[in-house]
């Protein structure tokens, strides 16, 4: 009767820790975001897309001359080509993205090269609205269908 009780407990202890570990896997591999904060993860930058026509698809010359860092503390460093910015980030997951918004970025202000995302990515943090993961990449959406910056996972 205790070796019954004993196997009994064993099955249900490996059919428990198998379940775990299945769900735990499934809800850390690459790209699935869906549903967990942004917080501990990096991001460079793929492309913007415009609802404007007339502007279309804007993409950086380099995969890392754009790079966003959520941290576990609400705080977000930001590459802007040669400069760098820090602020506030606020985020409410729901489903496959959620709310997103940035307080105030503060930036460095050297000289870069003239490029089409210098002025205009600093300038559109304050815009986010939300955010939505898709294929393994962040779209992060402008207000009033202003556009989407569609971001790229970093891994450490």
């Amino acid at each position: 009767m205790k070796r019954l009780v004993s196997l009994v407990a064993v099955t249900a202890l490996l059919a428990f820790t198998g379940c775990t570990s299945m769900s735990d896997s499934a809800s850390s591999s690459e790209g699935s975001l869906a549903g967990r904060s942004l917080a501990g993860t990096s991001w460079q930058l793929v492309s913007f897309t415009s609802s404007d026509d007339a502007i279309g698809v804007i993409k950086p010359s380099s995969a890392d001359q754009y790079t966003v860092s959520f941290g576990t503390d609400g705080t977000a460093a930001l590459k802007f080509d040669c400069n760098r910015g820090s602020g506030t980030w606020q985020a409410t997951p729901s489903g496959e993205g959620g709310s997103l918004t940035f307080g105030p970025i503060g930036t460095t202000r050297m000289m870069c090269p003239p490029g089409p995302l210098d002025a205009r990515l600093p300038r559109d943090t304050e815009y986010v609205r939300s955010y939505r993961l898709v294929d393994g990449q962040l779209n992060m959406n402008l207000m009033a269908d202003g556009g989407t910056y569609t971001w790229a996972r970093v891994t450490p």
